[in-house]
């Protein structure tokens, strides 16, 4: 997910705070405690790296262990990336040849410089927007941001929602040192790899919840690793893309029969992963309709519109973003018009404060 929220602050206030005041807490590297990481095999030679506590940045990675190892996503900070490492050394000797970004948000490339000499593979537009959609830069600024007196006051004021956020991430990730490395290696619609005489087909399927959103089905081992197409068991978000695209891709998901699906956020699933998230977005699109027809705002509406049998997924108060990117289809704007970060992740705070929910993101 990108982190973009400090660019809606005043830079010059913040610029003040910055050289003004010195951190009042511990280090951010002190003070993360890693959540539970947990390796699990899918398939003959297919396995994951699962984040269990599933709310933002907890991203799962793969791994196929055949033609010199590809790993799939490389994790939101460089401990979690080295983590994940550890993991998957249980089962493959070595450092991979390959790597795969399922689409460009920083939480599945800013592991990426782990592997050094690794061919990493992506869709072209994943490499043309990852400098602008997975700098570290905002990221890490948000969370020291949040370290210091004047800028969290400021912070308090103007977006509590991003405050909220920058200190629940602060409780898990470490962001420092992160280098973008990008993808050395882009294909247009499909890419082929032959791993050992396995087939591994890369599909393009954005954009759909990002822009280069790709796809890995693995047929031998009847196993589709579906990077942020599926969310499992937590709420999803989408920042490109429209409701049509991302059904039709569920659909495709679906077609395709596999038995494991490797979600880019939540348990390993089969299709009805796909399914319910299928479910889940005609439910949103469906109540969005019938709020937009009553001219209520896309937060008004959010507040009002029942979680349904989604109440029990994490972060149920992403809502807003859902029926957000529905307004914006009934407006008939364009699928890929930019998102003020720091206000959508105030509405998600509002949503949650309105419905007397624990407010997570």
């Amino acid at each position: 997910m990108a982190m973009r929220a400090m660019e809606s602050l005043n830079t010059a206030s913040l610029g003040y705070a910055e050289h003004r005041t010195q951190p009042d807490a511990i280090s951010q590297a002190s003070r993360v405690l890693m959540k539970p990481m947990k390796l699990q095999q899918v398939s003959e030679n297919c396995f994951a790296v699962l984040n269990e506590q599933n709310l933002v940045c907890d991203a799962n990675s793969g791994l196929i262990n055949l033609g010199g190892g590809v790993v799939i996503d490389t994790q939101s900070d460089l401990p979690h990336g080295r983590k994940m490492i550890e993991l998957f050394g249980k089962v493959w000797p070595g450092m991979p040849k390959r790597v795969i970004n399922t689409h460009e948000d920083g939480d599945h490339v800013w592991g990426n410089q782990i592997f050094e000499g690794a061919e990493i593979i992506a869709h072209r537009k994943v490499k043309e927007l990852m400098p602008h959609v997975a700098d570290p830069k905002e990221t890490q600024q948000l969370i020291k941001g949040a370290d210091r007196f004047l800028t969290r006051m400021l912070l308090k004021a103007l977006h509590p929602g991003a405050l909220a956020v920058a200190q629940q991430l602060q409780q898990d990730y470490d962001f420092d040192g992160i280098r973008l490395v990008l993808p050395t290696t882009v294909f247009e619609e499909r890419h082929m790899l032959d791993l050992d005489g396995t087939e591994v087909h890369l599909i393009y399927v954005g954009p759909c919840h990002q822009i280069g959103d790709t796809i890995i089905h693995v047929p031998k081992e009847k196993v589709v690793f579906a990077g942020d197409v599926i969310f499992r068991e937590c709420t999803p978000m989408g920042w490109n893309g429209s409701y049509e695209k991302w059904l039709k891709i569920l659909d495709l998901i679906i077609s395709l029969a596999p038995d494991v699906i490797v979600p880019g956020h939540g348990p390993v699933c089969g299709i009805e992963g796909a399914m319910e998230m299928k479910a889940y977005l005609e439910y949103v699109r469906e109540e969005s309709k019938r709020c937009f027809g009553q001219g209520l705002s896309a937060l008004e509406a959010s507040k009002k519109i029942d979680f349904g049998p989604y109440g029990g997924w994490k972060a149920p108060a992403r809502l807003y973003m859902n029926v957000e990117r529905a307004y914006r289809e009934f407006r008939h704007e364009a699928a890929d018009a930019p998102w003020d970060h720091a206000k959508v992740f105030d509405a998600v705070l509002a949503v949650a404060k309105a419905k007397g929910i624990p407010i997570e993101f």
